[in-house]
């Protein structure tokens, strides 16, 4: 017979001894069993077709790199408790303008939601919970107890003290995968460091290899360190949860994840020259590619287009439609090795073919040509561009306290999984209520406690 929902919960409490661990083999099963259960969340149509529908996560992260893996763990319909400080919540609540506004009808004050939380935060429910009380331990430690998946964000070892570390957590559920986003991982040197994105695409190489040949070096436009760390993530805990499901004992694991480690492996073809040369990287190159000649951006009347001759017969297809067939025989550009001697030639000579006209007739002129090539936008073009459109990678959803909403849509197409935006980005505490009484049965009551005590919010 499987143990009632309130025997779960007494089990689940952090009130749970190490005496607990000392058990018969059956009644740890029995134990094992009873923490496993799930308090079903509410559910869509879209929920139930979901690659991850029924996979709960505990979302302890703030700011971009946690956030988004986890943002792209929703996407796949696992149910994400974002816990957040109750007062103030993740540190980009406050990270604007640009924000959206509050309906007048909205209860809540302020400038509105900023747009940096609301690119990372959808399909969450937010919890706001303080846990430097003992009673927000506590709480934790019951959702840890019914939750697949934890993620987190802070320095090495700063969980310990509220007994919110891997090692405390899978005592509570073996069966936890716990993953840890630092700049700079567990171990090392640098372990103890805060990590941001800029200052480690800075020291692990990618600023070096960011900006015009001739200029100093530059941040990527976005914070790509972060994104990538976020999919990394993303990809480990899935990848965790299939192993998990192949394990007979359900165990689960720690994944240590450091930025530095993330944007290292994402220097990719880059790092490999050097290591296979045993040379310093060849520096800046803009637009263009140390190894392919013609491949940049080429200035038109009035904007620019990219062009990408990435091999000879590409390079012919070129010269055929910029009218220059000619190029294509001539022995400095017959082939990619000269083409790259010849680097500043050539891409002199095609500027000056290019300047000739503007983008849009040039992207009249290569259509159908089979070549690489592409009109140089900006982020607003990019959103409202007609392939944009056609994708669907702009989704409309509805915001209780700021209305109709856009957001960028999750991109990957399954054939027969539905993924998607299922719900808003939430203000803080939302789903305060929602959680502590349908996923841990608490009463109306002892909310209200805990709401006077500040613990919840």
């Amino acid at each position: 017979m499987a143990p009632s929902r309130a025997s779960t919960h007494l089990l689940c409490s952090c009130r749970v001894t190490a005496r607990v661990f000392r058990l018969l083999p059956q009644q740890r099963r029995w134990l094992n069993a009873a923490v496993g259960q799930r308090n079903p969340p509410r559910k869509t149509d879209n929920d139930k077709k979901g690659p991850l529908s029924g996979i709960r996560v505990l979302d302890m992260t703030r700011v971009l790199a946690g956030p988004y893996c986890t943002q792209i763990l929703g996407d796949l319909g696992a149910e994400i408790i974002k816990i957040e400080h109750p007062t103030r919540g993740d540190d980009t609540r406050a990270w604007g303008p640009p924000y959206a506004e509050y309906k007048p009808d909205s209860k809540l004050q302020g400038p509105g939601e900023s747009a940096y939380f609301l690119g990372v935060n959808r399909n969450k429910h937010s919890l706001g919970l303080s846990f430097q009380h003992p009673s927000g331990q506590q709480i934790l430690h019951e959702l840890a107890a019914t939750s697949d998946v934890v993620v987190e964000n802070y320095i090495p070892g700063a969980l310990a003290k509220y007994r919110m570390d891997f090692e405390s957590l899978s005592k509570i559920n073996p069966s936890l995968i716990y993953a840890s986003i630092t700049g700079y991982g567990q171990t090392g040197p640098f372990a103890k460091r805060a990590g941001y994105d800029v200052m480690v695409e800075a020291e692990f190489g990618l600023m070096h290899i960011t900006g015009e040949r001739d200029g100093p070096p530059v941040k990527v436009g976005v914070a790509v360190t972060d994104l990538t760390t976020g999919l990394y993530t993303a990809n480990a805990v899935m990848a965790a949860l299939l192993q998990r499901g192949a394990d007979p004992e359900k165990k689960g694991q720690w994944l240590d994840v450091a930025l530095s480690d993330c944007q290292t492996a994402t220097l990719a073809n880059i790092a490999s020259s050097v290591l296979v040369s045993g040379k310093r990287d060849t520096g800046r190159w803009g637009t263009a590619h140390p190894s392919i000649v013609p491949y940049k951006e080429f200035k038109t009347k009035g904007g620019g287009i990219m062009l990408g001759g990435g091999n000879d017969r590409l390079f012919g297809v070129l010269c055929q439609r910029i009218e220059r067939p000619e190029w294509a025989q001539d022995e400095r550009f017959r082939t990619n090795n000269v083409r790259v001697e010849h680097r500043d030639v050539l891409e002199d000579m095609i500027s000056e073919v290019t300047k000739t006209k503007t983008t849009q007739e040039w992207l009249d002129i290569l259509e159908g040509s089979g070549m690489p090539y592409a009109a140089v936008n900006d982020v607003k073009d990019t959103l409202e561009h007609e392939h944009t459109r056609a994708r669907g990678m702009v989704t409309e959803v509805e915001h209780e306290s700021c209305g109709t909403l856009k957001v960028v849509s999750p991109p990957v197409k399954y054939s027969a999984s539905v993924v998607g935006v299922r719900s808003a980005p939430p203000t803080l505490g939302q789903h305060t209520d929602w959680v502590l009484k349908e996923v841990l049965g608490m009463s109306e009551g002892k909310i209200g406690e805990l709401k006077t005590e500040g613990v919840v919010a």
